[in-house]
């Protein structure tokens, strides 16, 4: 695909004699794609990089925090697969992960009756074969293709037992693609992934996701707050109020608290919510109409945490997760109530290397509606629904956390998938990666994330790999000059 370009105008001479040595690159944010892309850069010769951070750490969607008996993470938890994970490549000889396995599933009715386990299984095993659209003729959403496939070929109990289930399998498959229900998640979503093989949940031994930042910095030092490589590179609280990239010399970056900073080169990694709702403002000029159809295409959508610690574990030994069905009655009946957004949450299970913690999870509307509570009013809503639901009793925690990935204004959502919406307006991730250069190539203005992933988008490792290809490019255009 082509270049896009700004405006025509002539090459100035300060750019003529450029080089790795001289070269200004700056990089906003420092998560895992800003950080993958200095440490390339470093690597490969470029000498004047920086990454201006808009929060007081590193990490954007990764951010680790000391809780209970380790540390937890707020956001990215797992390293999702082993063949063609480059975060997994990365660390496998360092001893740094753990399977997590594949628990069996548990499920509890709102009259507090258990899914059997014929029942459990079969679900499962229909999960396993049915929650990913293969079919690339399927002219639909993903909530099309599931329902009718379920209807089809699964049920074989009592139906109302049966919608339970297909209303929790649709949550949990939300909570995965970042949507708020199946109906707007289109089947690219699923088609374009490149899933990799091997297990999809390995844990960091309680050490939370920040291990594999400082694999990338070659942080040497116990010291948490050590940058490695990095350090001097990272300028932090520097939020960008805008970056004017008319015509074809300097960028300048301009941060809210007036500072201005100029660049040869700007990759921005923010997060695609953060463009949804700043881009018009924050870009001068505008960005080019094929770029902005993919900001206002794709989406952010919002699965958030709870985290609960208590003095010893409430859920019995033989029970590792659970997952909530509902009773028409019982639903209809909290939508009237103040306790309405309980019905975005999929289910809470154990977490590894934490024996006293059990971590739940919410998403879509529901998820947003929970972060304008306060926590009390959050926990409280919590233990109801365990009262609920559960046949044993969970006590206050001695300790309780939940995220808010919405109302964040660094972030203002999780994680990204396209929507239906998107295929109307023909386009995709291609175009929010495409760099915006000048009329010699040169390319000025670039866009790294997760987001702009074309095969792992929503991951981790898809965030480094595009802070890598970023950082590549830059590479071969000074190779080519020289």
């Amino acid at each position: 695909m082509s270049l896009c370009t700004a405006p025509p105008a002539i090459v100035p001479r300060s750019m003529w004699g450029k080089n790795k040595e001289t070269a200004r690159i700056v990089i906003i944010g420092a998560g895992a794609s800003g950080i993958a892309a200095a440490t390339r850069l470093l690597e490969q010769g470029f000498r004047n990089v920086r990454i201006l951070e808009a929060e007081d750490r590193i990490g954007g969607r990764i951010h680790t925090i000391p809780f209970a008996d380790n540390a937890i993470d707020l956001g990215a938890q797992w390293c999702h697969g082993e063949q063609g994970n480059v975060v997994y490549e990365r660390v496998k000889e360092l001893d740094l992960l753990d399977r997590t396995g594949n628990p069996t599933m548990h499920f509890f009715r709102s009259n507090k009756e258990t899914l059997g386990e014929d029942q459990a299984k079969a679900l499962k095993n229909f999960m396993d074969a049915s929650s990913t659209l293969t079919d690339a003729d399927y002219e639909g959403s993903v909530g099309d293709y599931l329902t009718q496939k379920y209807w089809k070929e699964f049920p074989t109990m009592d139906r109302v037992v049966a919608k339970e289930i297909l209303d929790c399998i649709k949550k949990m498959i939300c909570s995965s693609d970042a949507c708020d229900h199946l109906f707007e998640l289109s089947p690219q979503n699923h088609l374009t992934f490149a899933e990799s093989e091997g297990d999809p949940n390995l844990n960091w031994r309680g050490k939370g996701y920040k291990q594999f930042l400082r694999v990338l910095m070659n942080v040497q030092d116990d010291d948490p707050e050590d940058l490695g490589v990095l350090k001097g590179h990272v300028l932090f609280n520097k939020r960008i109020a805008e970056i004017n990239w008319e015509g074809a010399d300097e960028l300048m970056i301009r941060c809210w608290n007036g500072e201005i900073l100029t660049a040869d080169h700007v990759i921005c990694t923010v997060s695609l919510g953060v463009l949804k709702e700043q881009h018009r403002n924050l870009f001068v000029p505008n960005l080019p109409a094929a770029k902005v159809r993919a900001i206002d295409g794709l989406k952010l959508g919002t699965v958030d945490k709870f985290l609960l610690e208590f003095s010893e574990q409430p859920m019995p030994e033989s029970l590792l997760s659970f997952n909530f069905l509902w009773l028409e009655a019982d639903l209809l009946e909290l939508r009237g109530t103040e306790n309405f957004w309980l019905e975005g949450i999929c289910g809470f299970h154990r977490v590894g290397h934490q024996p006293r913690l059990i971590e739940g999870w919410i998403i879509g509307a529901h998820a947003r509606h929970m972060e304008t509570l306060t926590e009390e009013k959050v926990l409280l809503g919590l233990l109801w629904l365990f009262r609920k639901f559960l046949s044993f009793d969970v006590p206050h925690p001695k300790r309780f956390l939940r995220s808010q990935w919405h109302s964040h204004p660094n972030f203002r959502g999780s994680y990204s998938f396209q929507p239906t919406y998107a295929d109307e307006l023909r386009t995709g991730r291609w175009d929010l990666e495409s760099p915006l250069a000048d009329v010699s190539g040169r390319p000025r203005l670039q866009f790294a994330g997760e987001a702009s992933s074309r095969t792992h988008f929503s991951t981790v490792h898809g965030a480094v790999e595009t802070g890598w290809r970023e950082a590549d490019r830059l590479n071969e255009f000074y190779k080519v000059r020289a």
